[in-house]
């Protein structure tokens, strides 16, 4: 299992974020959101991959944005369309693709076929007011009609009050295929100042997990 901080914001806390060793440390690149970034992001550990999060961006500034951070993996968090993705994945297929859905109880599934050779995860988030960061979880037992061997993401509102939540659902079959777990508002100061001693915590938790 892994972890990714998404939302970072302020260079000397990108700096104490990377010192915990996340798996991916995400920047959101939308003007619509309190934590859009247009920083600078500091050296940190090549280990770390940089994500990229993007909502119905046009593709020249994704590839813009993905040449002046070096990013290592893009985040869509929009409408974008299968052939959206497909297009990405031919001009940029050097980068890891994570498609985000927003989940209800009325998600069907079936949806996501098209996607399955252009994406590399999914991403499952709650649906929302707001694209990401809504600070809410989804009702989990969703994903246990998930029927592809896709990897995911699990998203929205996982912080360490929801331990012993995430603790029974990765021992669950709904986990099979679930990769990494997206945190972000739960371990805010304020929209993009993350608190790392939460943050190095969680991570904590989530090593003994594995």
């Amino acid at each position: 299992m892994k972890v990714k901080v998404c939302g970072l914001k302020y260079e000397d806390n990108i700096k104490s974020v990377s010192m915990l060793n996340p798996n991916y440390m995400g920047f959101i690149f939308y003007q619509g959101s309190r934590r859009n970034f247009g920083g600078e992001i500091p050296v940190i550990d090549k280990k770390i991959k940089k994500v990229g999060v993007f909502v119905n961006e046009e593709f020249e500034k994704i590839r813009e944005l993905v040449e002046k951070y070096q990013l290592d993996a893009i985040q869509l968090h929009g409408d974008e369309s299968a052939s959206d993705c497909g297009h990405i994945r031919r001009e940029l297929p050097e980068l890891e693709l994570i498609k985000a859905f927003a989940m209800s109880g009325s998600f069907e599934f079936g949806q996501l076929e098209e996607y399955l050779e252009s994406c590399d995860y999914f991403l499952f988030d709650t649906k929302g007011k707001e694209r990401g960061g809504n600070g809410t979880l989804f009702d989990w037992t969703i994903l246990e009609e998930y029927p592809y061997q896709k990897p995911f993401f699990l998203s929205g509102g996982i912080g360490t009050d929801e331990i012993p939540a995430l603790k029974s659902f990765l021992r669950s079959e709904s986990a099979t295929f679930c990769q990494v777990i997206d945190v972000n508002s739960k371990f805010e100061i304020e929209p993009g100042l993350k608190k790392t001693e939460e943050l190095k915590r969680f991570l904590e938790f989530i090593e003994k997990e594995k």
